[in-house]
């Protein structure tokens, strides 16, 4: 049954439906995250006191020791802290970071207004360059663009982010000396005194460096997908009306096939985030990434689980919102919901067969 024909208070009931189930899903999804990151924290190598003092374990005796475990209440089992941990979560308060000596929440919403100017610049950038090539490369099949178009993206599918940003690093801020080698505002320059233009010259390269290891996926999808919809009967019926190969494209093809790069870019956000923690050490670029890293090496586990919840609870909006958009693109999908699963798979995966739309669809 399309929702769409149907009367208001059945799409309110469907919707309500679909939102209880979606926070079901996420809480189910958070209590998961939440065990399995506080299990890789205690069962960690790495000491925590000895990573909170840091060069200056030397010095400190066993006295001073057992006072900086109390003080974080890393003396407790291993259940209890865990047990209180939550205890702090159900109240709204996400514990206290002892790498930035402040509130975790407070960290988190510092550090992620850095970093998303960066993902969001790179997941622009990445899915219009990447749907783009896809496309072109789509239409021209078997031809020389599709050809290196292909051997461009599986290139950089296989390119670590972190070599890819020392290469851009390498010839556009040391060899070129075009772009700054670190940071996200110019060194010694107070916050409030940066403008636009500084903070975009320095955001540009870790921007770039980020997009260009997501495009590559969105590239083959997205060639996939027209190759599907130029195989179709709609897109034959309209060719043997006289249509051009541009006017198929733009009117029968590209909603087709913008239903999975949409999809793709949506259900990358996990990606995207882990992508920026290697891209912000390499530029030294302030973000969440960078924080990360930080607390995963001083063993700051309020810090790194607080970051664990936060990235499930992002990454989950972006797989509905994914979801939400592909119903909308899709026909199929909105019609029958409960399919709405094999639709996605077969969307995201080029291995499998994806269904033909009917004569018409295509039109729509």
């Amino acid at each position: 049954m399309d929702l769409l024909n149907t009367g208001p208070s059945a799409r309110w009931a469907a919707t309500g439906r679909f939102v209880l189930s979606r926070l079901g899903r996420l809480a189910l999804l958070l209590v998961a995250v939440a065990t399995a990151s506080f299990i890789l924290m205690v069962n960690s190598p790495v000491d925590p006191v000895n990573a909170y003092v840091g060069a200056d374990v030397a010095a400190i005796g066993p006295e001073q020791r057992a006072q900086i475990a109390e003080r974080w209440g890393l003396d407790d089992p291993p259940m209890e802290r865990f047990g209180a941990w939550l205890g702090q979560i159900v109240q709204g308060d996400l514990g206290w970071s002892s790498t930035f000596n402040q509130p975790v929440a407070d960290v988190i919403g510092e550090k992620f207004l850095t970093s998303l100017a960066l993902m969001a610049v790179a997941w622009l950038l990445s899915g219009v360059i990447g749907f783009g090539l896809g496309v072109l490369a789509g239409v021209r099949r078997g031809r020389l663009a599709d050809r290196v178009t292909c051997w461009w993206a599986y290139t950089l599918a296989s390119a670590p982010t972190f070599w890819v940003g020392l290469l851009l690093l390498y010839v556009f801020s040391v060899s070129l000396q075009w772009t700054p080698l670190c940071c996200a505002v110019p060194v010694g320059t107070l916050t409030g005194e940066v403008n636009l233009l500084d903070r975009l010259h320095h955001l540009i390269l870790p921007a770039v460096t980020l997009s260009i290891v997501g495009i590559a996926p969105v590239v083959l999808h997205t060639r996939h997908a027209v190759i599907e919809a130029m195989a179709g009967d709609y897109v034959a019926f309209a060719r043997a009306q006289g249509e051009s190969t541009p006017g198929l494209v733009v009117h029968r093809v590209l909603r087709n096939a913008a239903a999975p790069a949409l999809l793709l870019q949506f259900a990358s956000l996990g990606e995207l985030f882990g992508g920026s923690v290697l891209a912000e050490q390499v530029f030294s670029y302030p973000g969440l990434g960078a924080a990360t890293t930080a607390a995963a090496l001083g063993q700051d586990v309020p810090l790194l689980l607080g970051i664990a919840l936060f990235t499930t609870v992002f990454v989950f909006a972006g797989n509905t919102a994914g979801d939400l958009v592909h119903a909308r693109l899709d026909p199929r999908v909105r019609r029958n919901p409960a399919t709405a699963g094999t639709h996605r798979a077969r969307r995201t995966d080029p291995s499998l067969p994806v269904d033909r739309p009917a004569l018409g669809e295509g039109t729509r």
